[in-house]
């Protein structure tokens, strides 16, 4: 059968990988690919938000499975484009993919299902949050333990964790009123700050049968200790220790299964892949966000570690049949991603740096080198994006994994690359 990828980042890298390995499968496409899939797929020159084109192609080329990876063409609208030309396609429709789309009918759909999250309060313009915020907190020298998100889509930047007064009208006025995130700022959210650590448990599900994958660990801060500004994520390891067997239980029972069924009580059904970002505080995990795909980077490390077809697992839950497959295979080594960087990520950064390398990372063992943000340029790989590249690998405990890991990274170069040096460390502690 011939698969098609849609995007263009590591997350889409990986897919391509893993969907490859299938008996199933005798070609992979990826649109519209990095430097990195053009090694190991078909590269096709669509956007990934390019929906007629997406459809256009999987008609002509009779693609018999569709991935969607990013969040954008999901919210856009891409799967029902899809089902609708009788295709099948793996992830949520555009009216579930609202629960990563908008922030505000997140949190009111967690509030209604009883689901724990941080308290919060929704504005529509950067006065009237504003004015919340000098009301509540009425010394200029208070402590203000806020978070202030983007209702929308940000490519992962647009929530901001406030320490001062200052902070947070800062941040309300980059959101809604600079709209430095453009449409995404149109609404907004100030939530209470919640302690503790993040884990990520992500889940497969066809609206009925739900399938927990392992909990994973992301490292959202750019640099070492979590410090500095949120980016779209600088590394991740799986599994962490954070998450126990009793805790996963709580959050499948208390997160993972009400929100499926809020979503179908709310006629949004949910199908596809469903990532809760989580705080787990002294008081029990809290929802910080919920997304509709695979996250990048914990798909890396987390088909690393997958055994199962993936090819299998995607058609159960794009036909509705997740009830009937095998429990998933997974490798019992632990895995861990780290994110190499372009200087000035996640502000501005410059492009068409050439990367050296590449072939020697490769060489070291149970690594996989994924692309993020590369392109080919006159035969050479050169850096096109803030994220570039994912080094992911695997060992016999996670200090293995991450000496494997960082072993491949000090072998890849080009001018201004950077990394964190202590994606899961955390898990060691």
């Amino acid at each position: 059968m011939k698969v098609l990828v849609v995007g263009g980042g590591g997350r889409e890298h990986a897919l391509a990988w893993k969907l490859g390995q299938s008996p199933k499968v005798s070609q992979v496409f990826v649109a519209p690919g990095n430097a990195g899939t053009a090694t190991e797929a078909t590269n096709v020159d669509i956007a990934a938000t390019d929906v007629d084109g997406i459809v256009a192609f999987a008609k002509q080329n009779e693609i018999e499975l569709t991935v969607v990876g990013p969040e954008a063409p999901l919210v856009a609208g891409m799967v029902d484009a899809l089902e609708a030309a009788g295709l099948r396609v793996f992830g949520p429709s555009a009216a579930a993919a609202e629960l990563e789309g908008s922030k505000v009918f997140c949190k009111n759909l967690l509030h209604t299902a009883d689901i724990p999250t941080a308290d919060y309060r929704t504005f529509r313009n950067a006065d009237d949050a504003s004015r919340f915020i000098k009301d509540k907190y009425s010394d200029p020298n208070d402590a203000v333990p806020v978070v202030v998100k983007a209702d929308g889509l940000a490519a992962g930047k647009g929530v901001i964790v406030c320490e001062t007064r200052s902070d947070a009208l800062q941040a309300i006025d980059r959101i809604a009123g600079q709209k430095e995130f453009g449409a995404a700022g149109n609404e907004l959210i100030i939530e209470e700050r919640l302690t503790g650590q993040e884990a990520s448990v992500l889940a497969i599900t066809d609206g009925e049968t739900i399938i927990s994958l392992p909990a994973a660990q992301d490292h959202k801060p750019a640099f070492d200790g979590d410090k500095g500004p949120n980016t779209g994520g600088m590394g991740a390891y799986c599994p962490t220790p954070i998450v126990d067997e009793a805790m996963f239980e709580k959050i499948e029972s208390d997160v993972l299964v009400p929100v499926v069924h809020a979503m179908k009580r709310a006629r949004k059904p949910f199908k596809g892949v469903l990532y809760a970002g989580l705080m787990l505080t002294p008081a029990g995990p809290k929802v910080l966000e919920f997304n509709v795909r695979f996250g990048d980077p914990e798909c890396q490390p987390l088909l690393m570690r997958l055994k199962t077809d993936l090819v299998d697992v995607l058609i159960a839950a794009a036909d509705g049949k997740l009830s009937e497959i095998e429990p998933l295979e997974w490798d019992e080594r632990p895995s861990i991603c780290v994110v190499m960087a372009s200087e000035g990520y996640p502000g501005d950064y410059e492009t068409g740096r050439e990367i050296s390398g590449l072939a020697a990372a490769a060489e070291v063992e149970d690594v996989k080198v994924f692309h993020a943000g590369t392109a080919l340029v006159d035969g050479k790989v050169v850096n096109t994006g803030g994220r570039v590249l994912g080094v992911t690998a695997i060992g016999n405990s996670i200090s293995a994994a991450k000496l494997n890991a960082y072993t491949a990274v000090q072998k890849i170069r080009w001018a201004g690359a950077w990394c964190r040096k202590d994606i899961s460390d955390k898990a060691l502690r």
